[in-house]
């Protein structure tokens, strides 16, 4: 435990940005120990944000005790612990160097960094501040449902037998509107990458996770649906239309992304990332099928897993529907009786739960950034390919089918 866990069993928590994810976070720093039993009691210290009455009015209602404009009044507090990144890709990096190097532990939101090159810089600085017992997270949050975190424990205990094809899908709606407006998720140089980097990331990550295994090369194309986009006007949210003056601003990164991986045992998955899926909110898809059974959710959803067994006896075989709300269940024992499902922000606060029980321990939690890195490696090699006519790219940093550079 480093010099700075040691006051009175807190940890002090520095925020950067205050959307979507900021708010999704704070939600689960404020109550992850009042529903685990955690080594430490995180405090909500500073919130960082660009704007000044933007970032009072978050740092308020979330419950920060001060703000700051500067996140590198954050980072140089000696009195916060953790540095939590929630903004968008092309700032992780700097703030997450500047994090480590000051000894502070980080959860950074994914992806990890919005190039490969920046990824593995941010990755060795991490591997370096382990070493000094500071520990780094990547927010891939969605290994925290229970119902997935279930169906990863019965194919490490061989409920689907040998592994012998991945489907997953990520479909959502919210930019099939062709006047929805531009938001910096359209923009490559913040975001990276579109649908692929956005959720297509999420889906990578959880079939790596659930079998155990890496996407050792891929095959894709990503398309551009929608080219151009209205500025934001008075929009509001995710989904509303842009201001009708008839300005347009070029949109640079893709929609839809579809793309074929096999992983390093042979076995091949079909992946689809998609904003245009008109119907489909948050429509997370994932199925495991194997040679004596299939594991399949929908994080729709969310509080069920489908189970089938392939080995039951005839007329009596089919697909199981387990809701994952049992104390036997992952993380389901701290919360509500059975059958009282749970939501979206409970995989933040399980995360939070999972990452403060490693800092007191002293572990490595995970993903760990080499895990996120090799995200990005996959990321990557899709772009790659989808720009060489679908070719076959390697996510192998080694192999000279691997296209770092293009991202």
């Amino acid at each position: 435990m480093t010099t700075t866990q040691a006051r009175a069993g807190t940890l002090n928590v520095g925020m950067i940005g205050y959307g979507f994810m900021g708010a999704a976070h704070s939600h689960a720093w404020r109550n992850a120990h009042r529903f685990f039993d955690l080594p430490l009691t995180p405090q909500l210290r500073t919130l960082a944000g660009r704007t000044e009455s933007a970032v009072a009015e978050a740092a308020e209602r979330f419950g920060f005790a001060s703000h700051t404009t500067r996140w590198q009044d954050v980072v140089e507090d000696p009195e916060i612990d953790i540095i939590d990144i929630c903004t968008p890709g092309d700032t992780h990096y700097e703030i997450a160097m500047a994090a480590l190097a000051a000894g502070k532990h980080v959860l950074c939101e994914k992806p990890l960094a919005n190039s490969v090159e920046q990824s593995e810089e941010m990755t060795a600085a991490a591997q370096r501040a382990r070493a000094q017992g500071v520990r780094s997270l990547c927010g891939f949050s969605y290994r925290r449902t229970p119902a997935l975190a279930y169906a990863r424990q019965l194919i490490s205990e061989g409920a689907v037998g040998e592994i012998r094809q991945i489907r997953a899908q990520y479909l959502q709606d919210w930019l099939s509107d062709a006047d929805a407006p531009m938001t910096w998720r359209l923009d490559k140089d913040l975001a990276g990458s579109g649908a692929l980097g956005d959720i297509g990331a999420h889906i990578i990550d959880l079939t790596q996770w659930l079998t155990g295994q890496r996407i050792a090369e891929v095959s894709g194309t990503l398309q551009t649906v929608i080219p151009t986009r209205p500025s934001a006007g008075t929009a509001q949210g995710l989904g509303g239309r842009g201001d009708t003056s008839g300005e347009r601003h070029n949109v640079t990164v893709d929609d839809l992304a579809l793309f074929t991986a096999r992983f390093e045992t042979g076995i091949l998955g079909s992946f689809e990332a998609t904003r245009m899926a008109q119907g489909r909110k948050n429509a997370m898809r994932v199925e495991i099928n194997g040679s004596a059974g299939s594991v399949a959710f929908d994080f729709e959803r969310m509080n069920e897993l489908e189970v089938y067994d392939a080995t039951a006896a005839g007329g009596r075989q089919g697909f199981t529907r387990v809701l994952t709300t049992e104390p036997e269940h992952p993380y389901a024992a701290n919360w509500w009786p059975t059958g009282h499902g749970l939501g979206y922000e409970h995989t933040f606060t399980h995360q939070i739960a999972d990452l403060v029980t490693a800092i007191g321990e002293g572990t490595d939690p995970s993903p760990s950034f080499e895990e996120a890195l090799q995200v990005q490696r996959v990321l990557t090699a899709i772009e790659a390919s989808s720009e060489h006519g679908s070719s076959w790219q390697s996510t192998d940093p080694q192999s000279p089918t691997s296209q770092e550079s293009t991202r």
